[in-house]
């Protein structure tokens, strides 16, 4: 009986086995975004500033505070400086490309800012264009400091209206895309690149965008549009 008892635990097992093997495995998760950069442009030649760097064209523009991509925007950030940088080389070339690579030199201070991750931009990203619905404005009235005392404009200084968790992860995702990408790539390749800037752009006088990688080191004099 126990030999009996023993091969019939061993058969259902085996038969659990079998069926999970054979089920169809649960829906996973959508694959992560990832920094993939922006389509880069024909040639060099279609970006206004370029520079060398052993075997490869550097090239850079200024965007100011404003964070294009390809699927909706521009966005802003107060407090950051976006250059959109560009890589070429021979047909077929590939390069270990990181943002740590580049650094930007401001008004031309000893020393340059380094870019930033896409992530810390997150923070203070907006979209200048978007705006509470009704719905959201009167919700907003009601919550507000000091109840309906004021005007709108008041209660909106007071606690400024939010956009929807929903409208923010989208943006974000929208920047994390259009950042310059990770790790070893064909060339050519462009992204979106961040230095912590707090002013007004009126006040960069000169800017000096400088790559340091496998590739060699380049220094590429940028101008404001």
């Amino acid at each position: 009986m126990r030999i009996i008892t023993a091969i019939g635990t061993f058969l259902s097992v085996g038969a659990g086995l079998w069926l999970r093997a054979q089920a169809p495995e649960a829906a996973g998760k959508d694959a992560p975004v990832r920094a993939v950069g922006l389509p880069p442009r024909a040639t060099a030649a279609d970006y206004q500033y370029r520079a060398t760097a052993g075997m490869l064209t550097i090239c850079g523009e200024f965007m100011g505070h404003g964070v294009p991509t390809e699927e909706g925007g521009p966005y802003s950030t107060e407090s950051y400086v976006v250059v959109e940088a560009a890589l070429f080389g021979a047909p077929g070339a590939k390069i270990q490309l990181s943002y740590k690579d580049f650094s930007l030199r401001i008004n031309g201070k000893k020393q340059a800012e380094p870019a930033q991750p896409y992530v810390t931009v997150f923070a203070n990203l907006k979209d200048p264009e978007w705006e509470p619905t009704t719905a959201e404005t009167a919700a907003l009235a009601q919550t507000s400091i000091g109840g309906a005392g004021g005007s709108q404009s008041d209660r909106f200084k007071q606690a400024p209206p939010k956009m929807p968790m929903a409208l923010r992860h989208t943006m974000e995702q929208r920047v994390l895309k259009a950042s310059i990408s990770e790790g070893e790539r064909a060339l050519p390749q462009a992204g979106l690149l961040f230095f912590e800037y707090r002013g007004e752009t009126k006040g960069i006088r000169t800017m000096e965008l400088i790559y340091s990688g496998p590739a060699g080191k380049a220094t590429l004099a940028i101008q404001k549009p």
